[in-house]
């Protein structure tokens, strides 16, 4: 393996997640040989959420520096060239530069929930979902409140973008991504020409187009430029690694994630639990209506996709867990963190089906399908809830998945959409069953976690890099997958209890009718 990694054979995948930057080195069997990480965490300044662009230089640099500490320990190697390289990065949110490469105003993550009147007027116009997340809503917004900025645009991408560019020079981005930007039309595989259109009439008064500002969008398997001498230097600050590696189109998480799920076929679909929490499903057919809870994207080959995006998941979650730790360590009792978890998770399945009437929104930031600009992080029962340890577990786990049901809900069972198979994966699955087992009772279907699920999105866009260099000629992505990678793979599946499947729908209808108390802790706690 040594000679292998030092012959420049490897695949680098690097994955820029809301908390964790994840580099994954995989070989010719496609399984990961090392990996690097990075702590990391946003920050709210002047009320929006954002990232430097200091600590994405510096993560991105730490994160492959633990790679190469890796592959050394592992293999007694040395990183001098690779194969290919992929870039991926959470979805959506708003970067844009002026004509001399310069950041215009902080970038503006996903998490930011402030393009609302934006966001409706673009779904309006276009007859098509905007959520406020997309990066076209946060343009629009940005020129409705009449920022000074927006005359001085000359390129708008998102993280991975950003990325991609710094390593390449090229302003592309993978179709997957550019679906959270601004519409596609499936049959082009481009952004959708007709909205383009709209959209540049309702800019006429300033000095730029769309089709000016945004960068080329491209499919898997298409080249995306190479590693730059510039960009070599700015990833390995040890100056080892050398440039010409070809990089494949950076991609969202949401793309990656269907990667690394085997989920981008007609009728499959997979939930990603984390920070955030979303659920895709690619569809055969349109929607037969607008809806604002369901974003229409494109796995990273342009095939449509149902999405259900969720900004909280486990955020209120891990503080509790952080708040019990710290009373055990009052008490005198030192325990792993990772104890308390699994802990936590398998008392919650001893709760009642339906929580004992206890609930909780795990709003730490807004929350855009319920309305919610804000959050307000809520516990709330009546005298008479059966107020325990084990229904408030068990009622902290449901509300990760809480609003997610709800998006879900409209598309399988309004719109009628096929599901032949859904699989998780993130940190919700790390302990083993019990989120699992609480996914498929909120959506009544089975749910299957395969054994490669903790690798996540580093290593689905580096197997989209593979997949650039490897591929036949008639090989499309989903047959790449599915007879090179998953081939024999091996997974656990759960299937739904009808008990707890009952239990989940009176706790989503009592949480609906509670959203009233989450709306007045909105307008009333500052």
């Amino acid at each position: 393996m040594k000679q292998y990694i030092e012959s420049g054979k490897a695949v680098l995948g690097i994955e820029f997640g809301s908390t964790r930057i994840k580099a994954v080195l995989i070989g010719a069997d496609k399984a990961p040989l090392a990996s690097g990480s990075h702590e990391w965490e946003n920050s709210l300044v002047d009320g929006i959420w954002t990232y430097s662009l200091d600590e994405i230089r510096s993560g991105l640099q730490d994160c492959y520096s633990d790679l190469v500490r890796d592959v050394k320990e592992k293999y007694g190697a040395e990183i001098t060239q690779l194969a290919a390289i992929g870039f991926s990065a959470m979805m959506h949110g708003y970067m844009v530069f002026d004509k001399d490469g310069e950041l215009l105003v902080p970038f503006r993550t996903w998490r930011n929930s402030i393009t609302g009147e934006a966001a409706e007027k673009l779904t309006k116009l276009f007859n098509y979902p905007i959520p406020q997340r997309w990066s076209i809503a946060h343009l629009y917004q940005a020129m409705l409140s009449g920022e000074d900025h927006v005359k001085d645009i000359a390129f708008q991408t998102t993280l991975a973008g950003y990325i991609h560019w710094q390593l390449s020079g090229e302003k592309v981005l993978g179709v997957g991504e550019a679906s959270g930007m601004f519409p596609i039309d499936i049959k082009t595989k481009r952004f959708n020409a007709r909205m383009t259109e709209q959209f540049n009439e309702l800019a006429k008064d300033y000095p730029w187009t769309l089709e000016e500002i945004f960068p080329s969008v491209l499919t898997a398997g298409e080249p995306a430029g190479t590693l730059t001498a510039e960009g070599a230097k700015l990833l390995d600050v040890s100056g080892k690694l050398q440039p010409g590696a070809p990089m494949c189109p950076p991609e969202g998480d949401a793309g990656t994630g269907m990667a690394a799920t085997n989920s981008v076929k007609v009728g499959t679909g997979n939930i990603s639990a984390g920070t955030s929490v979303f659920g895709m499903v690619v569809l055969k057919d349109d929607l037969k209506e607008v809806h604002p809870e369901i974003d229409l994207v494109t796995t990273p080959s342009g095939d449509l996709v149902g999405m259900v995006h969720c900004n909280n998941c486990t955020s209120d979650l891990n503080a509790w867990i952080g708040c019990f730790k710290g009373f055990l360590e009052a008490y005198g009792v030192k325990t792993e963190t990772g104890k308390l978890y699994d802990t936590f998770f398998n008392e919650a399945l001893r709760g009642d089906p339906d929580c004992g009437n206890v609930l909780t929104y795990n709003y730490v930031s807004g929350e855009n399908i319920t309305g919610m600009e804000v959050g307000r992080p809520l516990v709330v029962r009546t005298p008479e809830s059966r107020f325990d340890f084990q229904n408030f577990a068990k009622a902290t786990l449901y509300s990760t998945l809480a609003v997610l049901k709800i998006g879900l809900d409209i598309m399988l069972l309004r719109e009628g959409v096929k599901l032949d198979s859904i699989t998780g994966h993130g940190g919700l699955y790390k302990t083993p069953r019990v989120g699992q087992q609480i996914t498929a009772n909120a959506i009544n279907a089975p749910v299957t976690v395969m054994e490669t699920a903790g690798e996540g999105g580093a290593w689905g866009i580096a197997l989209l890099a593979d997949y650039m260099i490897t591929k036949a000629d008639d090989e499309t992505f989903d047959k790449y997958l599915e007879k090179r990678v998953f081939a024999g793979s091996k997974g656990t599946t759960v299937k739904p209890e009808q008990k707890e499947v009952d239990g989940f729908n009176a706790f989503i209808r009592s949480y609906k009718r509670g959203l009233a108390i989450e709306r007045a802790a909105v307008d009333n706690m500052t």
